[in-house]
This record gives structure tokens, C-alpha cells and sequence, in this order.
């Protein structure tokens, strides 16, 4: 059986109370989500508070803390999972950003490289998948499991239960979306138009 298959029924037992099946996810899961909170954290100094692998237990201990969730497989853990780190890490910037300016332009490659420094950039990102949640639900989906899940395009599809060619359709047109929407600064919410 491969890693998802294994993982998939491992996440079936631990939802069953097996505690044992719990702690064999953790080690399977463990380091796929330290590698994307890696990829997430990319920017950050060293001595910063927020390391990747705080960030995956965090993450790890909210997902397992949940004991009414019921994982379908293993790309619906990771799709939550990404859900998960992206709150952490806007909670975090809201911390760093209290009291800060807001409202300037924004890229959409520095809003998606966190530290403490974009702070106010994630939560500009997190504005604006909100807003992009509220014309196309799907597509802010996409974004997020892309972005903070590291899906692939082919798990993306099938978390959605959509094609991988809808998928990459959606990506590219949230994307440029977002370009937009980030640079248009403070007044981009008063000037956001449908993807």
C-alpha cells in the first residue's frame, strides 16, 4: 500500500480512538506538514518565535483536538491542515501587526512569504481570500490548498471534486485576481470587481 493509501486508513482508525493509528499518521504526516511549514516560514530569522515545527504542532495538535472531524482520506487531512496553518499564521501576524499601519500596496509574492515583516501583508492575503470567497468560493478554495496546503493540482481536484484542467483554471484566474486586488492598496476593497 502506498503512503496515501496508508495514511487514509490510518486516519479511519485514529478516528476510531486508535491511539496507535493516531501516532503512526503523526510520523507518516509529520514530515510532509514540516516541509510545507517550512516552505510557508521561508523568510523568517531564526530566532524568530514562530518556527516551522512549532507551526506543525500547532497545526497537528488543533487537527487531532478535534474529535468530531471524520478525515475522508489523506488529501482531506492536508486540505484542513492547510486551513489550520493559514489561521495560525494570520493570528500570529494580527499579533505582530497590532496597532500598525495598514492599507499600503501589496505583492502577492511578499504577502505569500511570511514573517514579521509582511505581517500586514498576510493579513491583507487573508482580506483578500475573503473576498474572493464571497465571489467564487471555489477558487479562494484552490488558493488555499495550492498555497497554505501545498496540494498538488491533481489533489486539489480531488479534494474539490473537480478536474485537474478546472483546477489550473482556477489558479491562474484567483491569482491574477489577487495581483490586482493586493495592489490596489487601502482601496482595494471599495474597487474589487468579480474574478
Amino acid at each position: 500500500m502506498d503512503a496515501t493509501g496508508q495514511v487514509t486508513q490510518l486516519l479511519a482508525r485514529a478516528a476510531q480512538g486508535d491511539r496507535s493509528a493516531e501516532d503512526a499518521v503523526y510520523r507518516l504526516v509529520y514530515r510532509e506538514m514540516r516541509q510545507l511549514a517550512a516552505y510557508l516560514l521561508r523568510s523568517e530569522r531564526s530566532e524568530h518565535t514562530l518556527q516551522p515545527t512549532a507551526l506543525v504542532h500547532e497545526a497537528y495538535l488543533r487537527l487531532t483536538g478535534d474529535r468530531s472531524a471524520s478525515w475522508q482520506n489523506r488529501a482531506h487531512f492536508f486540505a484542513v491542515a492547510a486551513q489550520t496553518m493559514r489561521h495560525i499564521l494570520v493570528d500570529h501576524a494580527r499579533k505582530v501587526n497590532a496597532g500598525k499601519r495598514r492599507g499600503a500596496k501589496v505583492s502577492l509574492d511578499s504577502a505569500l512569504l511570511y514573517s514579521p515583516e509582511h505581517a500586514p501583508e498576510l493579513l491583507e492575503l487573508d482580506e483578500a481570500l475573503t473576498r474572493l470567497a464571497g465571489w467564487d468560493a471555489r477558487q479562494s478554495q484552490v488558493v488555499e490548498l495550492r498555497f497554505f496546503g501545498g496540494l498538488t493540482e491533481e489533489e486539489t481536484a480531488r479534494v474539490l471534486g473537480i478536474s485537474t484542467r478546472t483546477v489550473k483554471r482556477d489558479w491562474s484566474m484567483a491569482r491574477a485576481w489577487l495581483y490586482g486586488e493586493l495592489s490596489a492598496g487601502a482601496n482595494g476593497s471599495e474597487h474589487s470587481s468579480a474574478p
